[in-house]
């Protein structure tokens, strides 16, 4: 009996002297700590808000709309919002307190196709933490007051799941497992924690996604140096080509969340492309299916009483001078500001059927004649 309790203890002491399991234990503790200490800087900190809203004095740097605008959608204050693609990344929040007394948070996507609106939109509409109850009471909601939504027509003739970029699927979900992937994630921690904290410049939220262009870029010069038309097709696409693809992105992406918050105006506008878009538009021989796309989104979407729409591409004195523009199609911050004043003053605004005003065939007629009656070859000779 004594023999075999000095074998224990014999073995104990080995296994206590064992330098090797020592280190190999001391080194997994230290890593282990490692990682619950990054985890816990980084839902401290939480530079893409997945868990909480910002903290005060914190520089937060914010340029990843993939990855920072559902955390924004989900946590941030605010009672409006802005979305679409880079059309829309110059407006600024400050804009819709100063014209409509709205806390607007800007959410755009370079590029967005109606997927990534549809994506965001179900943050957006989503119970929040300290969301507003509403309905029976059982249900809670953010209460949005305002959506403003940029429709880009030629990405409504996509596929209904096609987004612009890959986006990252933890970061829009409920599931908690995954969150791993944010949590260790060597570039958040680097880029989004340490970088700021050493150059502490923090994003301006009001004007968050603005792009670079300055001043010197918009102008015709810039604009036609960078200019390539694309080549002449011969067939004519059919007017109708692309309707039962738009169709079926608006019944899937946008109409659920029109019909599904009532309460909420949507204010549904077309941006002012420049006049080279349309030339592309005829080189390509579309003209009168992109029309009918136009036509086809605003009777549907004009059909809602929680909608408002604008139309902005027949603004002549915009869309024909190039020197509003950086390229073919991003015009100057300074007609956002005139499309955030249209929304306020009531601008530009698209009549419903039986409703006083300029209806959606006014203002297609006009822009066609805008195309139709323009002198690109003159234009193009001052390349």
């Amino acid at each position: 009996m004594k023999s075999n309790q000095e074998n224990l203890l014999n073995q104990k002491k080995k296994k206590e002297q064992n330098p090797f399991k020592k280190a190999v234990f001391l080194t997994l503790s230290m890593a282990l700590c490692a990682l619950l200490l990054a985890g816990a800087l980084v839902v401290y900190v939480d530079p893409f808000f997945y868990y909480h809203s910002p903290l005060k004095g914190f520089p937060y740097l914010v340029d990843n709309q993939l990855a920072q605008n559902p955390g924004m959608a989900a946590h941030m204050e605010y009672d409006s919002v802005i979305l679409g693609s880079s059309m829309t990344v110059n407006f600024q929040a400050t804009w819709f307190k100063e014209l409509m007394d709205l806390n607007t948070i800007k959410l755009s996507y370079s590029g967005a196709f109606p997927k990534d609106q549809s994506n965001i939109m179900e943050i957006i509409f989503r119970k929040p933490s300290g969301a507003v109850s509403q309905g029976d009471g059982n249900k809670e909601t953010k209460k949005v007051r305002s959506v403003f939504l940029g429709v880009d027509v030629i990405t409504y003739t996509g596929g209904v799941d096609e987004t612009k970029y890959p986006i990252p699927e933890y970061l829009y979900d409920d599931h908690n497992l995954n969150d791993i992937k944010y949590l260790l994630n060597k570039d958040v921690i680097l880029n989004y924690i340490l970088r700021p904290m050493a150059d502490p410049e923090p994003t301006d939220l009001s004007n968050v996604y603005a792009s670079w262009w300055t001043e010197e870029y918009y102008s015709q010069e810039w604009v036609l140096h960078n200019y390539t038309p694309p080549g002449k097709v011969a067939q004519e696409t059919l007017p109708d080509a692309y309707l039962a693809s738009v169709e079926k992105n608006l019944a899937a992406n946008i109409c659920p969340y029109i019909e599904g918050n009532p309460e909420t105006e949507f204010v549904i506008f077309f941006p002012p492309y420049s006049i080279l878009f349309w030339n592309d538009v005829l080189l390509e021989n579309h003209l009168e299916a992109t029309i009918e796309v136009y036509r086809y989104i605003a009777n549907r979407l004009n059909e809602y009483e929680n909608v408002k729409l604008y139309f902005f591409p027949d603004r002549e004195e915009i869309i024909c001078d190039l020197n509003n523009y950086a390229d073919y199609s991003h015009y100057h911050p300074r007609y956002n500001r005139y499309m955030a004043e249209c929304f306020a003053s009531g601008e530009c605004l698209v009549a419903k059927e039986g409703e006083k005003g300029t209806g959606i065939e006014e203002y297609l007629l006009h822009m066609q004649e805008i195309v139709e009656s323009f002198d690109f070859e003159e234009l193009l000779s001052r390349k």
